[in-house]
């Protein structure tokens, strides 16, 4: 099994030290040469990068080299793979976004509604600027995109890049929510085969099954109905934001009890509730700013001070493992089946071939191999299209520099629909990115 050598793209991320944690757990079956990190922010990048040495030494001493740069050129050079994580613009961008709409009584979010139009134009420049610089110094390199909003981000370089290979946009969602279904059936995740489809935090499981193809559906159904959705990682289960998100899926599934969804339709179903529920002066961008981003950097701090891990608490997430386990299914041909963001081409055969879907497919040496979906009803087929045109028409507004698309974006989405509301939001929000946007005309 050939070492890889491997770059993170956003090494300063709060989620690097989770990330390196489940490479390390997953080293026997995702071997690595070298790890580097790429930043543009190079002081909080060395932070991360420092502790992150410290924890290479203790647990994973075989590695031949691990390094840290600001420089593209000697990031990309020589990789057969990156895992892309950025953040344009950082958490303070991310909490204007929210707390914008939240002045006209829209959900603030950071993939959804205008929030994640906000965040998505920032995020496209930079997006494609990367997969120029990483195809130009390592042409043959794996590209492991899941970076948000991932819908957008998808389609943007769906139409940049139409024939590039071994691109991948892929999301953690749904390993996330089925994480909390092998919880409730007291299962391994990995022994879960699911079915799925929709758009990037916007699909639905229509079905669960084990390993030996017992359907575990309605278990599942019953259980959220009985106890709620059951938090399977302690940040999340002390954190009130996600028990809401938990509580609201329950809600979702009583209201619409034909699949399992995707956590995300909350902000898109039910937008008055949610809004109502938030606070500018406590946005879910200044939750993180002051819990997981302060815990990253006492954690580091500490690894740093102390020169070792002895009084810090490291843990895998499977956000991480299920990035890492995708990852060596692509680069050593294995034929697993993860859940990815494929062009359509009739997979559901009943909406636009040129939609960017989310769906399990065999990952491959060759690419992925979606398994197909056929039509879906009346119901679903209605929100994705609603919601693929709203996505089409940020990606055109980025291209065209067009005020208008933009303007049609945010009247198309589900928690605006007013145009007056759109085009407040919407001059605000340019008012704001000023700099990271194109100028809109």
């Amino acid at each position: 099994m050939k070492k890889q050598n491997l770059v993170i793209v956003g090494g300063g991320s709060t989620y690097t030290i989770g990330m390196i944690m489940s490479l390390i757990a997953e080293k026997k079956n995702f071997p690595l040469n070298s790890i580097t990190f790429y930043d543009n922010d190079e002081k909080r990048q060395e932070k991360v990068a420092k502790a992150t040495s410290i924890i290479l030494d203790e647990y994973y001493p075989e590695l031949e080299s691990f390094h840290y740069t600001t420089d593209k050129e000697t990031a990309f050079t020589g990789i057969d793979i990156a895992f892309i994580q950025i953040r344009t613009g950082g958490l303070q961008m991310r909490e204007m976004d929210e707390q914008i709409p939240l002045k006209y009584g829209v959900v603030g979010q950071e993939t959804c509604g205008p929030g994640g139009m906000a965040y998505g134009l920032r995020s496209i420049r930079d997006m494609i600027e990367l997969v120029y610089d990483i195809k130009k110094y390592s042409k043959d390199a794996w590209i492991l995109n899941y970076t948000n909003p991932a819908a957008i981000v998808a389609e943007a370089l769906k139409r940049e890049f139409p024939q590039v290979p071994k691109l991948i946009n892929i999301c953690d969602m749904p390993i996330a929510i089925m994480h909390s279904f092998a919880t409730m059936l007291n299962k391994n995740i990995w022994d879960l085969v699911p079915s799925y489809f929709g758009l990037n935090h916007f699909g639905w499981f229509t079905k669960i099954e084990d390993s030996e193809g017992n359907d575990l559906t309605q278990i599942i159904k019953d259980t959220i109905m009985g106890e709620g959705f059951v938090p399977t990682d302690q940040e999340i289960a002390n954190d009130q934001s996600w028990q809401q998100t938990f509580e609201q899926a329950r809600k979702m599934l009583i209201d619409f009890p034909e699949f399992l969804p995707n956590t995300y339709l909350q902000y898109y179903l039910y937008p008055d509730d949610l809004a109502k529920k938030e606070s500018l002066t406590n946005t879910r961008a200044r939750q993180v700013i002051n819990g997981r981003e302060k815990r990253i950097t006492e954690l580091c701090n500490q690894i740093i001070q102390d020169k070792s891990t002895k009084n810090v608490e490291l843990h895998v997430d499977i956000h991480g493992v299920y990035m890492v386990k995708a990852a060596a299914s692509l680069v050593y041909n294995l034929k697993q089946t993860y859940i990815v963001m494929v062009e359509n081409n009739g997979i559901i055969s009943n909406i636009p071939d040129d939609a960017m879907v989310e769906v399990p497919a065999l990952l491959t040496a060759s690419g992925p191999k979606p398994f197909s979906v056929g039509k879906v009803p009346t119901f679903y087929k209605g929100l994705i299209e609603n919601q693929f045109a709203y996505e089409k028409l940020v990606a055109d507004a980025y291209f065209e520099n067009s005020y208008t698309k933009a303007l049609q974006a945010l009247t198309l989405n589900r928690m605006v629909v007013h145009v007056p509301t759109a085009k407040a939001i919407l001059d605000d929000l340019i008012k704001a990115n000023k700099g990271y946007w194109p100028e809109l005309q």
